[in-house]
């Protein structure tokens, strides 16, 4: 059985696109301001895997509220079958990108999505083990 790491990486969306990026996934729920569609360099957009607008306004980028939020948002896509499933089968595929639009390099959603994914990853690992 494989126990390596999934690949997944985060990205801003206004960085420029890299040749390692693999596939990559815009992972916002509205789209980035002042970005046009066609240099976004996007492999799909995943709007559906974003914390839903409540959440989103809930939150607000305030880093206090950060431990809450991404609580939520990981329960929000316990409960979200479909785009999970499509997650799953590109992160299964190799190296992804998770690109975002905040400016909060360390709060925000792909950061919250890529640690969920990777806990989705090893929680797997751990049923064909057992």
């Amino acid at each position: 059985m494989s126990t390596r790491k999934r690949d997944i990486r985060i990205k801003r969306v206004y960085e420029p696109a890299s040749s390692d990026d693999g596939a990559r996934l815009l992972v916002d729920r509205l789209w980035p301001r002042g970005l046009k569609k066609e240099n976004a360099s996007l492999t799909i957009w995943l709007r559906d895997a974003a914390p839903s607008d409540a959440l989103r306004r809930w939150f607000g980028h305030d880093p206090t509220r950060w431990r809450e939020f991404v609580r939520r948002y990981h329960a929000e896509l316990a409960n979200n079958g479909d785009v999970v499933a499509q997650l799953m089968g590109l992160v299964g595929k190799g190296r992804v990108t998770l690109v975002y639009a905040a400016h909060d390099e360390e709060h925000n959603n792909a950061a919250a999505l890529a640690a969920w994914l990777q806990n989705q990853g090893k929680a797997a690992r751990s049923q064909r083990e057992a």
